[in-house]
């Protein structure tokens, strides 16, 4: 069995005991793996393997992988999206993660509404107020969810947040914490009101706590195909 295969059954393993200690049901869990920056062969292992979700951070980078490889992968969105670059992924991608400013929300509408499609999106929320990250804040959260859920074209299904980088993912779990209890929050207000919804948190140092804190979506890259170039 391949080093990237022996990786990947680690980090599923580990999955599986968050799920335990954290009273998850396995099926409201799903595996992203981040593969922006790894070739085509690197992927197809992965899905060989049985895995159809995949990250990718840069637009170009998805559109020359999505040519290449199957169809039934599910594209996720998970990087910083600019205006200029929606059309080209737009009828690609399962979900986009990252939608980080109302402007960005309207302009993925109007592009969805073009192509008589509607967008799977989830907002992203800079819970742990870090200047070089994106995303609204925990306080004006609120004000820009009322507006985006009723662009025509998107479907908001949720939160998705990028902690800091930590060596011990304990260190996340207040921002997970948050992250949940703001999008509950929402549903009690009535905000939010379909029957589930989605938090796409946890990264290869902080997956584990990120799914005994309620994720839906964990975004791991190093951890299965290794340190970036």
């Amino acid at each position: 069995m391949s080093e990237l295969i022996n990786n990947l059954n680690e980090v599923i393993s580990n999955i599986d005991e968050s799920i335990k200690k954290g009273d998850r049901n396995k099926e409201d869990v799903t595996l992203i793996a981040v593969s922006k920056k790894k070739s085509p062969e690197m992927i197809k292992e992965v899905y060989d393997f049985g895995i159809r979700d995949f990250g990718e951070n840069y637009v170009q980078e998805l559109c020359e992988k999505y040519e290449v490889l199957p169809k039934d992968i599910k594209w996720h969105m998970i990087g910083h999206l600019q205006t200029n670059k929606i059309k080209y992924i737009i009828d690609k991608v399962y979900m986009i993660h990252s939608v980080d400013s109302i402007h960005l929300a309207k302009e993925i509408g109007k592009e969805a509404v073009k192509r008589n499609m509607t967008v799977k999106c989830l907002l992203e929320v800079n819970v742990a107020g870090e200047e070089t990250k994106f995303g609204f804040t925990s306080s004006n959260l609120e004000e820009n969810f009322k507006e985006i859920k009723n662009i025509e074209g998107i479907d908001v299904c949720g939160l998705m947040t990028s902690a800091p980088y930590v060596e011990n993912g304990e260190d996340n779990r207040q921002y997970f914490v948050e992250l949940k209890s703001l999008m509950v929050d929402l549903t009690n207000k009535g905000l939010y009101n379909k029957d589930g919804f989605f938090l796409s948190m946890g990264m290869t140092c902080d997956y584990q706590v990120a799914v005994e804190e309620g994720a839906n979506f964990v975004r791991v890259g190093t951890a299965i195909f290794g340190s970036r170039i």
